[in-house]
């Protein structure tokens, strides 16, 4: 009776021994198809998940993965490929459009000086109105594919965002006094110095000021902090959190304003990503608050 107590035990302790080792050799082969997924949808390799293990669930779940990773590379390489060709296709025509608005304006302008009507007076300013937005429009959608297709085309150099932020106020003094804005701003006298590129900062913030000139109720305030923060805060209708989350989105417009594209903030919030910084947007106290972060 005491061999047969003792033969039980064993018996029992081989099993959970063997159990053990089958529950241990499961979670390593998890441990491997979770670092395995990580390493693929992070390098993007045409490399397979392999797994150490024998047992046939767990090499049946990470031929599953393997299959789900690579229609998931197809897919990304279709949207990849679709999307260069899209830009290039829009930037062609973009350029395109140029030239033959370019002499509709010089006419327009030619026949401004012509003795006519005052109905026909109306009728070539809306004609006007009409051809400088279709001429702006080309002109952003030039510089926002060009911006999103050339990733490496960035000349970093030492920079003051203080005499950078002045610059970019001083040529856009007339625009904002023009719409009866007079900015209040705060610029610290310590410098701030951060590695940028000069033009695509300049463009930062000329977009975030007509920005301003278009959609403010008259007023704004430009603030740089010592940490690399420049804040453009202006008041304006109530915004929805919808509205705010899209104001970067392409071709999206706050309001139907005839003189607005829709592309100005997404290429500023793109050059500032290429910089390694953000720009974010908030509704706070009736005002809308843009923030470039260059930490």
């Amino acid at each position: 009776m005491e061999i047969l107590w003792w033969s039980l035990i064993g018996a029992m302790g081989a099993a959970v021994l063997l159990l053990a080792g089958k529950i241990y050799l499961m979670r390593r082969a998890a441990r491997e198809l979770e670092e395995g997924l990580r390493e693929k949808l992070r390098a993007d390799t045409n490399t397979l998940i392999d797994i150490s293990t024998r047992d046939r669930d767990m090499r049946r779940l990470a031929s599953r993965i393997n299959g789900e990773l690579g229609r998931l590379r197809a897919q990304r390489l279709r949207y990849q490929q679709g999307d260069l060709e899209l830009k290039a296709a829009v930037t062609n025509i973009s350029h395109d459009l140029r030239t033959p608005l370019t002499a509709i304006c010089g006419y327009l302008e030619l026949l401004e000086q012509e003795d006519v009507s005052g109905q026909a007076r109306e009728y070539l300013g809306i004609i006007q109105g009409r051809a400088e937005l279709l001429r702006q429009l080309s002109e952003e959608l030039f510089r926002y594919c060009v911006v999103l297709s050339d990733p490496g085309g960035l000349n970093r150099e030492e920079l003051c965002l203080n005499g950078a932020l002045e610059s970019s106020l001083a040529a856009a003094y007339t625009n904002l006094t023009g719409a009866g804005i007079m900015p209040q701003v705060e610029i610290p006298e310590e410098k701030v110095v951060r590695r940028l590129d000069r033009a695509a900062l300049s463009r930062i913030f000329s977009n975030l000021l007509s920005n301003a000139v278009k959609y403010s109720s008259g007023d704004l305030e430009v603030t740089l902090t010592g940490d690399g923060k420049v804040i453009f805060a202006n008041r304006c209708r109530a915004l929805t959190t919808v509205e705010v989350e899209r104001l970067f989105d392409r071709f999206y417009t706050v309001e139907a304003a005839r003189k607005s594209t829709g592309l100005g903030l997404s290429i500023a919030r793109a050059l500032a990503e290429r910089m390694d910084g953000t720009l974010t947007a908030e509704y706070k106290d009736g005002k809308l608050v843009l923030t470039a972060h260059f930490p």
